[in-house]
């Protein structure tokens, strides 16, 4: 499900630094699952993270740019794809799997660049098959000679999920 226009991540980024943004109704809305650069956005996580889950780091770094800046509210500033391969090496491959949270993936074009994906995760232990660990992510995707590359990631809000009384 989408955010009202008014509290979306782009609207008040657009706010922030005067960028018109003007919300046209949903028919025409980019973030609207079915579109075609939503159902594009869609596909590229999908493949990204089924290879991040499998420890396909071969096919993950197909996807990463080499100029990759990955900002991590826990872990700090991964620059480089190779620095990127190697830390989800050492720190994912084994241990975690990464899954799209449904209903929060939002996807907008980025004019004579890419598209901007904005969206929440979850995080499972392999080990104990707990999914308890979630965050939200901002990625830029550079669409360039025919191929979409992950060029700028800030995965931020990393917190155990926890029980909603009732």
């Amino acid at each position: 499900m989408l955010l009202h226009p008014g509290h979306s991540a782009v609207a008040c980024l657009a706010a922030m630094f005067a960028i018109p943004f003007a919300w046209a109704g949903p028919a025409s809305h980019p973030a609207i699952a079915g579109t075609p650069l939503t159902v594009t956005i869609a596909a590229q996580d999908s493949a990204l993270f089924n290879a991040y889950n499998h420890c396909d780091l071969v096919t993950f770094a197909r996807y990463i740019a080499p100029d990759i800046e990955f900002y991590h509210d826990k872990g700090g500033l991964t620059l480089g794809r190779a620095n990127m391969v190697e830390s989800i090496r050492h720190a994912i491959c084994g241990k975690l799997r990464r899954e799209l949270m449904p209903g929060t993936l939002e996807v907008y074009p980025i004019k004579d660049y890419g598209a901007v994906e904005i969206g929440e995760h979850r995080f499972c232990e392999l080990s104990t098959g707990r999914c308890d660990a979630v965050g939200r992510f901002i990625h830029l995707w550079r669409y360039r000679n025919g191929s979409w590359q992950l060029s700028r990631v800030i995965s931020y809000d990393h917190h155990k999920e926890t029980a909603s009384p009732g």
